[in-house]
């Protein structure tokens, strides 16, 4: 069978979906996108299940490795390793990079995350939840604005995958009413980041409304 492109990708309009948007126009590959609703459940039908068996998005079909990816961080740890954008040039940048990436999956993710379900999804309002959540998602602000009064971006003085995930979470913070004033670090990394052509074009690939073709994306970065 004869693909368009050799990339699958696998997402909706989303943060976890956005990273790997946002990379893919940075390296400027091509890749064939299919958008998926979740709202309909998409993701638990039986096709999506055989590449990501969680039915999460973001995933990918290498089709000329004949191999899927799920997970965003393990997305974005293997196209910069495959493609060599955004490669960290020594061991001690790559154990940087990689550990402010998993300080955003298993951090700045599940607690923005649980945020914004208990603030526009739950049914019946838990203000207890809010406010631990409120409470978590502004320590992790401050982590961030911390480590960014002494560097230029998140792993190091280079623009990283660590900065792509933390960006596309941490740029909802009024979806979340939080209150980031406290951040100045914070907030003028997210301005740098959000300056980005490709990081622009990015978002605007993920948002189905915006586009034409609302199906299948076969797109070259920018």
């Amino acid at each position: 069978m004869t693909y368009p492109c050799d990339l699958a990708f696998y997402t909706a309009d989303t943060p976890n979906g956005q990273k790997i948007s946002i990379f893919l126009k940075e390296a400027g590959l091509p890749y064939e996108q299919f958008d998926l609703d979740l709202e309909r459940g998409d993701q638990h039908q039986p096709d999506f299940l055989k590449i990501n068996p969680n039915g999460k998005i973001p995933a990918i079909v290498d089709r000329k490795a004949g191999l899927s990816v799920f997970e965003s961080g393990a997305i974005l740890s293997y196209l910069s390793s495959k493609t060599g954008c955004l490669l960290p040039t020594t061991e001690a940048e790559s154990i940087a990079v990689q550990q402010w990436l998993h300080f955003q999956v298993g951090g700045i993710g599940p607690m923005l995350g649980q945020l914004w379900w208990f603030l526009h999804a739950s049914k019946t309002g838990n203000a207890e939840a809010i406010q631990r959540y409120q409470k978590q998602s502004l320590r992790l602000y401050q982590v961030t604005d911390t480590r960014l009064s002494e560097s230029a971006f998140i792993a190091s003085n280079s623009y990283s995958i660590a900065d792509i995930a933390a960006f596309s979470w941490l740029r909802t913070w009024q979806e979340l009413k939080l209150d980031i004033t406290p951040y100045p670090h914070v907030r003028k990394w997210l301005d740098k980041i959000a300056a980005r052509p490709a990081v622009q074009a990015g978002l605007l690939a993920t948002n189905a409304v915006s586009r034409v073709t609302t199906d299948r994306l076969c797109a070259t970065g920018g």
